[in-house]
């Protein structure tokens, strides 16, 4: 046989662009969340984070806010939604652009400068364009903000397990690395005896030989502490950057089991060990989140990361704070469980119902039995929207990673209430049609 020869074009092709409209589907979800959303309220909230007049052009604020709600309604990383940008049109579309892009519109880095230019306060926007959104499309009513459950979870660092010898290994190698970018000549670094006693404590602790693992912690400790008097002596006065680890490596070295505020991460000091009572993970080392849904729809209306591990009644009053703050409507009715026990917790003009109570009605019954359901909300949150790990530096990324995994649900949301929408059209279309073996119209 032949060889197969390609078909040759009957029309030549001309170098005209085909603008995304015409290519994409009038009513696929996303074309349809792009036209939800008011991209002109972010133009004017962060304007006057940029300067005209210094450095190169800032990149397209729609783009930058598009990227940050792909990546946390598909649960993909900074580096994935950059290179998904290049091969979804739909994505492109949606981040407005008008042509279709064969390049990446940014580096991932650009990403991370952008949420530290934003910051934690600023990014309640795009949480608060989500409800708009949902406003106007007559999936949430003001009336259904009246009545909210409320929770608090842990949000994980992305922190190792600490234990007393890895502690004790990092902070002695990041003592050495920093002693080295300042021209510091230690005495020792201890870099191979470190990674030895560390493979030979993790070797005893797993035989249950208890005794040799606490004496190659004990060696761990010595060699931290050596290190650490080792650069105080040659460095009296160090800067800003090599002074803040010096304090942390001294806390780490000088912390007893039964201490208060101790340090469970080198690079994140500020972690804290939350006990939840979960019998399959009795600590775990993050943040605590506090979340705020409708009791209705669960639709999320309030989420915000708090500094330490405060108390859970502490954090309804700001909870509900958030909550007036990015509807205008603050609730009348907040349904609670157990943990949040404490009148003097309690905001003013608010009716707190807690799990257990008794003596209500029905209605209220069945509404404190609904309370449970911001449970399987928080474990989208985690699993879906990338709130059950968090890679973002410091207590500002604690925060903006919160928020965005509320963004990243409700859009999903969003997305199912347009699909329904279609559905529904294709259903009317499907009515329309003649029956079998009849060529007439359906009266409708």
């Amino acid at each position: 046989m032949p060889p197969h020869k390609p078909l040759q074009p009957t029309q030549p092709i001309t170098p005209e662009r085909i603008k995304l409209a015409q290519l994409l589907h009038p009513t696929h979800p996303l074309v349809k969340l792009a036209q939800a959303l008011d991209w002109s309220v972010f133009e004017t909230q962060f304007e006057p984070l940029y300067d005209p007049s210094t450095g190169r052009p800032g990149l397209p604020t729609r783009l930058l806010v598009g990227l940050h709600y792909l990546k946390h309604l598909f649960d993909v990383s900074d580096e994935t939604v950059v290179q998904g940008f290049v091969e979804n049109p739909y994505w492109q579309y949606f981040c407005g652009f008008e042509y279709f892009q064969h390049e990446r519109p940014c580096h991932p880095t650009s990403l991370v400068k952008w949420r530290k230019r934003v910051g934690a306060e600023q990014m309640e926007r795009l949480l608060q364009e989500t409800l708009e959104a949902a406003r106007r499309a007559n999936a949430l009513r003001p009336k259904d903000i009246e009545r909210v459950n409320v929770d608090t979870t842990v949000q994980e660092a992305a922190v190792a397990f600490p234990t007393d010898a890895r502690l004790y290994h990092k902070a002695r190698r990041a003592l050495v690395r920093a002693a080295q970018r300042a021209g510091i000549l230690l005495r020792q670094s201890y870099v191979r005896l470190s990674q030895r006693a560390l493979a030979q404590q993790s070797h005893y602790a797993h035989a249950k030989q208890f005794k040799r693992a606490r004496k190659q912690t004990k060696k761990l400790r010595t060699y931290l502490g050596r290190v650490l008097r080792d650069i105080r002596r040659k460095c009296p006065q160090p800067d800003e950057k090599l002074q803040r680890l010096l304090e942390i490596a001294g806390r780490i070295h000088n912390q007893q089991r039964s201490d208060t505020g101790k340090i469970y991460s080198v690079h994140a000091s500020h972690v804290q060990c939350i006990a939840k009572g979960k019998a399959h993970r009795r600590y775990e080392f993050g943040c605590k989140v506090r979340v705020v849904t409708t009791s209705r729809s669960n639709w999320v209306v309030g989420i915000d990361a708090e500094a330490g591990n405060p108390y859970d009644g502490a954090t309804l009053a700001p909870a509900l704070a958030q909550t007036r703050r990015l509807t205008g409507v603050y609730p009348k009715e907040a349904f609670l469980d157990r943990g949040f026990r404490g009148s003097q917790h309690h905001p003013k003009g608010v009716t707190v119902y807690l799990s257990g109570r008794r003596r209500l009605s029905r209605t209220l019954k069945a509404l404190l039995r609904r309370r449970s359901a911001i449970e399987p909300v928080i474990s989208h949150l985690k699993h879906d929207h990338r709130m059950d790990r968090n890679h973002l530096l410091g207590p500002d990324g604690d925060r903006i990673n919160a928020i965005l995994t509320g963004c990243g649900f409700n859009l999903r949301k969003l997305l199912r209430a347009f699909r329904q929408l279609l559905l529904n059209w294709l259903r009317f279309l499907i009515q329309l049609l003649p029956p079998p073996g009849s060529s007439f119209p359906r009266q409708t």
